[in-house]
């Protein structure tokens, strides 16, 4: 069987304020609390994991961990209404809606830990 990406989990401090923020975000229900949580899209599973809880169940796996450094990508259908919403509830837009060369447009944005967001539709 060929590999099937189900998902990706953050490891964060703050699970709740984490969750809720994607729940918001992406229009879903967390499910669960702390130490776990999730956000479920379609086609995928968004969860949340406390730092301490990675590094009992792996010793050592969080050393030299940092936030910030990837981008996480959702798929909408009308990206400047979304932008809109977003700006209504004070969230951190990085860069506005642009339409990319290859026809992408897209709108990024930051999470409260510092992970980047771009939320595009295809045009």
């Amino acid at each position: 069987m060929q590999p099937h990406f189900t998902g990706t989990s953050l490891i964060t401090d703050d699970v709740a304020t984490l969750a809720a923020f994607y729940a918001a975000v992406l229009d879903a229900e967390v499910e669960g609390s702390s130490p776990f949580a999730r956000v479920t899209v379609p086609g995928a599973v968004l969860s949340f994991f406390t730092t301490p809880g990675m590094e009992s169940m792996v010793p050592g796996s969080m050393a030299g961990a940092t936030r910030g450094s990837f981008t996480l990508e959702f798929q909408v259908t009308d990206v400047d209404a979304r932008h809109e919403r977003l700006l209504a509830e004070g969230v951190e837009i990085l860069k506005p809606p642009t339409t990319q060369p290859w026809g992408r447009r897209s709108v990024w944005l930051r999470d409260p830990d510092g992970n980047i967001l771009n939320l595009y539709q295809e045009t």
